[in-house]
């Protein structure tokens, strides 16, 4: 039997003209958070500045100076203190007024954006994600390299680069150039960052369907088993091949403007494994439920991989579930030993979590301990 992961505590949150919020701050101590109030008070806001806390612009993918408290300097931070095996880590990132890049300290000290992972994984269901099987191709693409994200900490740096080289090939279609050394280059380029996302994406839908099977196995029947696979890619795993596929449609990508094969035209597909049917053909309620378990397999995926448990941001997750599913969620989360922050507008939506939990109230850009408002 494989080792309990190690769990990770967020044990402090203060924000400064974030959002809503011109200052506010919460200690907790439970693995369990619950923020529940009025819609539109900022309960989203605290787990899109949790969500902060890893590479990324966060759970709402909004600009840093979105971010930013309206009528304040347009500069915001969070700030947080996190306790893993005992020890605890500072951490605070944000937005200088006029900057267009946040900034990242790690126990006082600079740090790059992609340190956070070493310090916390964190993962989020969000409502925006509802339509996520019925969507664009592109909302799926960054479902799944979000979760890559928490097991390969370079995919994002690839991501990137990989980015990068496209759209230098596209602007010299565009500039005219016909320099095929030129050309090479840049296609090595991508070669080499599209295959490693290729080759991150498989590993990774490869360990999420065992993931799935193995949470259904072991009594989590009640969110419903998906396979999951990535597909619209041609080789571009295979660096050599991918490089070579580049040059061969040269002519046709230069015609069309852009690359019309890559990873930027992968999708995913899921299928709902009880039912043997495409989950964007199932229904609303069976989506979501489907999207809870892969989002709770995955979880279990990370923990087990890393040896660290991440924290998990569920944003009006128990809204749309029967008192049945909210219980045997809170249970499932308990099993995974994960921290989880979890919103909700009626606080009888957790009264399954008993005493495991630390509550909120949130009004007004207000955070406090749940019955210390008036």
């Amino acid at each position: 039997m494989a080792d309990p992961a190690r769990a990770v505590r967020l044990k402090r949150l203060a924000l400064t003209n974030f959002r809503n919020y011109e200052a506010a701050r919460f200690e907790a101590e439970a693995g369990h958070v619950v923020f529940t109030g009025p819609n539109g008070a900022g309960k989203t806001n605290i787990l899109e500045a949790i969500s902060l806390l890893s590479p990324g612009r966060g759970l709402r993918r909004a600009t840093y100076g979105q971010m930013a408290r309206k009528g304040g300097d347009g500069g915001w931070t969070v700030n947080a203190r996190v306790e893993k095996d005992g020890d605890e880590t500072t951490i605070g990132t944000g937005l200088a007024a006029y900057a267009t890049s946040r900034q990242v300290r790690i126990n006082g000290e600079d740090a790059k954006v992609d340190d956070l992972t070493d310090r916390l994984r964190v993962l989020w269901l969000t409502p925006a994600m509802d339509g996520l099987f019925t969507g664009g191709t592109s909302d799926r693409r960054r479902f799944i390299d979000r979760l890559a994200l928490a097991l390969y900490p370079g995919h994002g740096r690839r991501s990137n680069a990989f980015d990068r080289a496209m759209r230098q090939r596209n602007r010299m279609f565009e500039d005219g150039v016909s320099d095929p050394k030129w050309f090479a280059a840049v296609e090595r380029e991508m070669a080499e960052h599209g295959a490693a996302i290729g080759r991150a994406r498989l590993e990774l839908v490869a360990k999420l369907n065992v993931a799935q099977m193995n949470r259904v196995e072991n009594g989590g029947a009640d969110f419903p088993r998906a396979i999951v696979s990535v597909v619209g890619e041609i080789g571009e795993h295979d660096e050599v091949l991918y490089a070579l596929t580049l040059s061969e449609n040269r002519q046709k990508d230069r015609a069309a403007g852009r690359a019309l094969i890559g990873p930027h035209r992968a999708d995913l597909d899921v299928t709902h494994v009880e039912k043997s049917m495409p989950a964007a053909l199932a229904s609303t309620g069976e989506q979501k439920a489907l999207l809870i378990g892969i989002v709770l397999g995955h979880a279990a995926l990370v923990a087990r991989t890393t040896g660290e448990a991440p924290v998990l941001l569920l944003d009006e997750v128990a809204a749309h579930l029967d008192p049945g599913r909210r219980a045997a969620l809170y249970d499932t989360l308990d099993g995974l030993g994960a921290q989880t922050f979890m919103t909700g507008t009626d606080p009888s939506l957790f009264t399954a979590l008993g005493d495991r939990a630390d509550r909120f109230h949130v009004e007004a850009g207000v955070i406090a301990p749940a019955g210390e408002t008036g």
